[in-house]
């Protein structure tokens, strides 16, 4: 059959700017981004503003006709995307950072440029199969068997959430036990599934911030002395306010000994096995029945790429939905139909960006620097200790992060520091909170970082 048109091709934008336009600005945008990334080390690391002026800035009336694009790029540059964090900034040191690489850029930039949907297969055979390829990958680097299954979602709250509302579905409603360390949003997942506050047993961290193998054991036996069904254990690997990681062998006994669903939280800290130091930390985690992780963290990708890896068919007989306006594009066979992996019908591909740079880089390089992280966090407490009259480890470097105090100082004054600093634009570092003390955190996973950006934050901070 001849698809080809008659007589004047269709043009080639729905709204119909010209190809030597969409040229023009498509080459803007990139020099843009590339200028950029030659010179983020010198723009501030956040930078924010009052609502009032950004508003003026880009707001205004409803614009009827077309204004000049150029001046459209303009403000988005000067004035939308500079007040934001920047998280590839390599002096940003707050939350956690998201240090994305180009070649994932150019791979969301394709999936964008092609209008790419990863729901059926049928409707998104090419691009389900490149997530298919990436997942497996992914489950290859964490260590989990060669069975497990897996989704891509924007991030570890939708993964948790994911996993949480398919196991609930697997084993019935229980009790779930986590640590008074474990990520919020775990815990905000588990309200708006609808557990009752009855079920949820938050147990208190050890003296190194992880989850109390202890507690959990006599927890869940308390339970079942009272007739209730335990049902899922929360572990982390590698918290997001101190790097630590819980108890992983023994908690995976513990499941195992009282068939108990084990799902680890590895959104921050997972990625770290890639490394040797990482490996050790994160030992266990292979065990999980389930893990997340956030490929737009220490993968290196730009927002959002969120993992789900799952034990197999657990998913499905949750999520899956076949209405008869989706018959045509239904997967036969041994197809995937990502729809019914998860809450999202419309999906954009996320794995294109983690395809692209996992052949353009190579894992070699994500190991280096994974590695090159581990050690310049390693090198911020060595700083760090060579003053011990002026500050105190709170929380030992452990993949990426490290807590810090300065002694005889109140958590105001601490707030106020980290407060300034970045308003000052040179780096950007937040306070948390260690069993009700206040402690300045650094968390380091960008390669560009450098051992002077390190001394001179932490200097600034003493000031």
């Amino acid at each position: 059959m001849d698809l080809s048109p008659k007589d004047k091709p269709y043009p080639p934008d729905t709204l119909g700017m010209d190809s030597q336009e969409m040229r023009r600005l498509g080459y803007a945008v990139v020099d843009a981004v590339i200028q950029r990334l030659e010179n983020k080390h010198l723009e501030p690391a956040i930078a924010s503003q009052e609502l009032a002026p950004l508003l003026e800035a880009l707001g205004g009336a409803l614009p009827e006709q077309a204004r000049p694009a150029d001046e459209s790029l303009e403000l988005l540059i000067d004035s939308a995307l500079f007040h934001q964090q920047h998280g590839d900034h390599p002096r940003y040191f707050a939350r956690v950072p998201g240090p994305s690489s180009f070649a994932a850029v150019i791979g969301e930039w394709l999936g964008v440029g092609f209008n790419t949907i990863a729901a059926s297969w049928p409707g998104g055979a090419g691009p389900s199969t490149v997530e298919l390829v990436v997942i497996d990958w992914l489950r290859q680097l964490m260590g989990l068997p060669e069975d497990t299954e897996g989704v891509l979602v924007s991030g570890g709250s939708q993964a948790s959430l994911t996993a949480i509302a398919a196991v609930r579905a697997l084993k019935g409603q229980g009790c779930v036990y986590l640590s008074d360390q474990t990520h919020a949003s775990l815990l905000r997942a588990l309200v708006t599934l609808g557990f009752p506050e009855q079920d949820i047993r938050i147990l208190e961290c050890d003296s190194s911030y992880r989850m109390s193998a202890q507690s959990v054991r006599d927890a869940i036996n308390a339970d079942k002395h009272n007739g209730l069904k335990p049902m899922m254990v929360i572990a982390t690997a590698g918290s997001t306010n101190t790097g630590a990681t819980d108890p992983l062998h023994t908690l995976a006994d513990i499941c195992a000994e009282h068939d108990i669903w084990l799902h680890v939280d590895g959104a921050y800290g997972a990625p770290a096995v890639l490394s040797e130091s990482g490996k050790a930390s994160l030992a266990g985690m292979e065990r999980a029945d389930s893990l997340t992780l956030d490929p737009h963290k220490w993968l290196f990708q730009p927002y959002d790429a969120g993992c789900l890896l799952i034990r197999p068919g657990v998913l499905e007989p949750c999520f899956n939905m076949n209405p008869e306006y989706l018959k045509d594009v239904q997967a036969a066979g041994s197809a995937t139909d990502f729809r019914n992996r998860g809450f999202e019908l419309t999906r954009r591909s996320r794995a294109l960006k983690l395809w692209f740079s996992f052949r353009s880089y190579g894992v070699a390089r994500f190991r280096e620097a994974i590695a090159y992280s581990i050690e310049l966090t390693e090198f911020a407490e060595a700083h760090l200790r060579k003053n011990p009259e002026r500050w105190e480890i709170i929380s030992p470097a452990q993949i990426g992060i490290i807590c810090f105090a300065l002694r005889g100082e109140s958590a105001e004054e601490h707030e106020r520091r980290a407060r300034e600093l970045s308003e000052s634009g040179f780096a950007c570092v937040t306070t948390t909170k260690l069993k009700g003390r206040t402690a300045l955190r650094l968390c380091i996973i960008n390669p560009l970082t450098t051992q002077a950006d390190i001394t001179e934050t932490i200097d600034r901070l003493g000031y």
